[in-house]
């Protein structure tokens, strides 16, 4: 937690390694980043940024971008748990329906979810959330966080938010 421009981005930035540090090392399991291929390391880490872009094409597809060959049951289940599902469900295309450019078609808080959605499919040993719930109610933000518990209970979270309220769990 910190104010704006306190450094929590760029420390998140700093895990999957788009860019290196300048001194000091970053490990992992004791083991210096910079050492693990960069696939390898970008593999086991997952980031959800409060912006990411979506691509016009289907929800589903744009769920499952990290991982274009993902069964609609892990499709769903990753839904679910962002709390993205109901609103699918109430489309008339359901996970059909199409995304406009950059999301245009949904709101802050539903690019957010559905950017939730995108990490947590891959089932990456480390999640980082930066500041990912910050155009989501309190209330949805508390379902998704119970829900995450479960679905991401064997993965190391780092949570950077700007309300203390996300940190809860």
């Amino acid at each position: 937690v910190g104010p704006p421009g306190a450094g929590k981005s760029t420390i998140a930035h700093l895990i999957p390694r788009f860019y290196d540090i300048s001194e000091g090392q970053i490990t992992i399991d004791g083991q210096d980043i910079r050492n693990i291929s960069l696939a390898s390391l970008r593999a086991a880490v997952g980031l959800i940024q409060q912006d990411s872009f979506m691509f016009t094409a289907a929800l589903e597809k744009n769920v499952a971008y990290g991982d274009p060959w993902a069964d609609r049951i892990r499709i769903e289940e990753a839904a679910t748990a962002a709390q993205l599902d109901q609103y699918i469900e109430g489309l008339p295309l359901g996970y059909q329906t199409m995304v406009g450019e950059r999301g245009v078609s949904l709101s802050g808080g539903q690019r957010q979810r559905l950017s939730i959605a995108r990490g947590i499919i891959l089932k990456p040993p480390i999640l980082i959330f930066d500041d990912s719930t910050a155009a989501i109610d309190a209330r949805t933000e508390l379902t998704i966080r119970s829900s995450l518990q479960q679905t991401a209970k064997n993965c190391a979270t780092i949570i950077i938010a700007h309300r203390l309220s996300s940190l809860i769990h």
